[in-house]
């Protein structure tokens, strides 16, 4: 049981740089019905909790604005107390979980944090929670992409940003199902796409993707998963009728061709979770920072150049 009434917790006070960014003492939340409250372990620092802190998914009217926000989606740790009629996990249980709520006051970047026990799922058996908290935003990312494009096996994908957090578990995940996958990276990421099982490598700096996509591949690929703003250059490698999914904001390509175009925006998926756990997918962390060192983190995030997340450990 939680034995102190208080928490520590990063909120950002407005919007703007990293400096809005501000540790408070909050309460402990009370989980609700069909509800998990997490000690939290490990709090992945993700880009989209950088777009939350400077304004541009109030901007984009993905949000309502508030003077408070919570920030943090990816949580591990430790169940301390279920909600009244919760069923499925038990106190002392290791567990990840997903926030998908953007408009609230408090976020996975805590001491501790309530959610929906169909937002929670098992954490990685063996898997320490540094590593696990990489897992829930990012994994069910690509898995829901992949499951919107519905390519069967033996079917040819291109993926962009592949040696990224997304790009990298939709490498892995395509190539569990079967698929072809032809990588698009920097040349330094090309063992490590490779190493996931990337079919073919196109180099980041090949000035016409789509040319050098159909040259491995005659007629282009099946489909597209872009998650690096590859955008039309990425779809025209796309073959006629085939299809396109993006997991980036502003306006996706206009389906030319026949293609058939999608947005995958996420949520949280626990069953989908539980099974990304066990499937022992590639997890990599970049670096751990205490929770007080959440700005430093966002500011290392939007210095680009990482590979694998970095983690908060409060």
């Amino acid at each position: 049981m939680t034995t102190n009434k208080v928490m520590r917790a990063v909120i950002a006070r407005g919007y703007g740089d990293a400096d809005v960014l501000e540790l408070i003492e909050a309460a402990v939340p009370e989980p609700g019905p069909g509800q998990v409250l997490i000690s939290v372990e490990a709090a992945t620092v993700n880009p989209v909790d950088v777009a939350t802190r400077s304004g541009a998914l109030a901007a984009a009217g993905l949000m309502a604005p508030r003077a408070i926000t919570g920030i943090g989606w990816d949580v591990a740790g430790v169940v301390e107390r279920l909600g009244p009629g919760t069923r499925g996990f038990a106190v002392g249980e290791r567990v990840i979980g997903l926030r998908d709520l953007l408009d609230t006051a408090a976020g996975a970047y805590a001491d501790y944090i309530a959610l929906d026990a169909s937002a929670v799922a098992p954490a990685p058996a063996g898997v320490p929670a540094v590593a696990a908290a990489t897992l829930p935003l990012n994994g069910l990312t690509a898995l829901q992409s992949l499951d919107l494009l519905g390519l069967a096996p033996g079917g040819t994908l291109l993926v962009t940003g592949a040696a990224g957090a997304v790009g990298g578990f939709a490498v892995e995940l395509a190539v569990r199902r079967g698929l072809r996958v032809a990588a698009y990276a920097d040349a330094a990421d090309e063992p490590f796409v490779r190493g996931l099982g990337a079919e073919w490598f196109i180099d980041r700096a090949t000035p016409d993707l789509a040319e050098r996509v159909r040259g491995l591949v005659p007629g282009g690929v099946d489909a597209a998963l872009d998650t690096s703003g590859g955008g039309i250059r990425a779809m025209a490698a796309v073959r006629t009728r085939g299809a396109f999914v993006t997991v980036m904001g502003g306006d996706p390509p206009i389906p030319l061709r026949g293609i058939t175009v999608h947005r995958q925006w996420i949520s949280a998926d626990g069953p989908a979770l539980a099974g990304l756990a066990a499937a022992r997918l590639t997890l990599r962390v970049a670096g751990t920072l205490p929770l007080e060192r959440a700005a430093e983190a966002h500011d290392r995030l939007g210095a680009r150049g990482l590979r694998g997340r970095l983690v908060l450990t409060p």
